[in-house]
């Protein structure tokens, strides 16, 4: 048996709040459709779809075409192919064609979106507004704007993960020096699946003369995304997310009422009207379009179905095993996602036991120590909850099958870790841990 501890640091649209650990082989008797290694991680990432490499595989061969080559056939044939991936995309979210310009995945989109909004707005304010559960990408991208002048207002967040919306009314500034900006609110976390009130934070932008940037990679193709109805004016979305390849992306930017203007980043050739210069990754745009053209058909079914499978793997654990706690707001909440908290389990001990399906913890390894997820401390949770934590990212090729295999085996290893546990057992004595003096060594 062997560990491979896959620890993302950084990247586009990576969880790098979460460690992702695949480990395999059983000498068990699988059950029937279970393989191992068992993937449940599909907030992290997905698998390509079939169709959607079916669709890319054209352009890597006869048509490799440059998308900015005006005067021949397979320039022409690329460009073409670009223009329906666009139309595809803006159809799912409910914006035109015109209004996306294509990146290389959703941090390579939260950049451009947060560095050139607030590079072209610099005269008018120096305010942005973002919250404290962002994705790296984002606050990461905040810290260093902060470094350039610009003052950052992080929102908190409460118990359930939702912002408190008279917070982010109290924080907008509307005018002097320290004048608002921007706002940057994930549309869906990462880790608890926490769906934010886009809707009403558009809304008090607008109200407010704010532009409204989400970053929405864990919401596009899930849940229905509609810029113009949640008064969006830039969006960031990734193909990595929804069962297309890695390493392509896209930015919504608003054309009208208001318009929202941005300045590139990447200076070349005035690719992308000038927003974002470098030749197009023509299969990887290909995906991303017939990504999101499959979402736009079976989003609605799938999110069902990935409902259903997901409360009945919260109520499995929940009936056999006690002191368990879910993260994050349940109502207002992505399909597939279940974050849970297994207290009185060292979260170290428990990834180890169920090695043979990809998951990920409620740690980071950050300069060789375990630091809890930033996500769960900013909920209240303490350390030792957060590293009890595990996020089931449940996707399109989850099955049944591999639910009831998770839940057998979490179910078992939680019990067997419960009887390792001597706090465990002062609790089931009805010992009030909080009262204890632990003595120091």
């Amino acid at each position: 048996m062997s560990i491979d501890s896959n620890i993302s640091q950084n990247g586009a649209g990576s969880d790098m709040s979460n460690t992702g650990v695949v480990i395999s082989h059983s000498a068990t008797p699988l059950p029937e459709g279970v393989h191992l290694p068992l993937y449940m991680d599909n907030h992290a990432t997905t698998p390509m779809d079939p169709r959607v490499l079916e669709a890319m595989m054209p352009y890597f061969t006869g048509k490799f075409g440059n998308a900015a080559s005006r005067n021949h056939q397979f320039g022409w044939e690329a460009e073409s192919a670009v223009e329906t991936a666009r139309t595809q995309i803006a159809k799912l979210i409910g914006a035109t064609a015109k209004e996306l310009i294509f990146t290389s995945g959703a941090t390579e989109s939260n950049n451009l979106a947060l560095k050139g909004i607030a590079e072209m707005y610099r005269e008018r304010g120096n305010h942005i507004i973002t919250q404290v559960t962002e994705h790296k990408a984002v606050l990461d991208t905040c810290k260093k704007l902060e470094k350039q002048g610009f003052r950052v207002t992080y929102l908190p967040v409460q118990a359930d993960g939702l912002i408190d919306l008279d917070d982010l009314r109290r924080a907008i500034v509307t005018e002097g020096p320290e004048k608002t900006i921007l706002v940057s609110i994930m549309f869906a976390n990462n880790e608890i699946g926490v769906i934010q009130p886009i809707a009403e934070i558009g809304k008090i932008c607008h109200e407010k003369g704010v532009i409204f940037h989400t970053d929405a990679v864990q919401a596009v193709g899930k849940i229905p995304v509609d810029v113009q109805a949640m008064n969006i004016d830039v969006l960031s979305l990734t193909a990595h997310k929804i069962y297309g390849p890695k390493g392509v992306g896209a930015l919504y930017v608003r054309r009208r009422n208001p318009r929202v203007q941005i300045t590139e980043q990447i200076n070349g050739g005035g690719h992308e009207r000038g927003m974002r210069s470098g030749t197009l990754n023509v299969p990887g745009i290909v995906g991303l379009g017939a990504a999101c053209e499959i979402c736009m058909n079976e989003m609605e079914a799938e999110g069902k179905r990935e409902l259903e499978l997901r409360n009945y793997l919260k109520a499995k654990l929940e009936a056999a095993i006690d002191y368990v706690h879910v993260n994050g707001n349940m109502e207002h909440h992505l399909p597939g996602n279940l974050n849970m908290s297994f207290v009185y389990v060292e979260g170290e001990s428990l990834l180890m036991g169920i090695n043979d399906i990809a998951v990920s913890s409620g740690s980071a390894c950050t300069s060789a120590t375990l630091e809890p997820s930033y996500v769960l401390k900013a909920l209240g949770l303490g350390d030792d909850v957060a590293h009890s934590s595990i996020r089931f990212g449940l996707g399109r090729f989850n099955t049944k099958a591999e639910v009831d295999y998770v839940a057998d085996k979490l179910i078992d290893v939680v019990l067997k870790l419960r009887e390792l546990s001597p706090l465990y057992e002062m609790v089931k004595e009805g010992i009030d841990l909080t009262k204890i003096e632990w003595a120091a060594h």
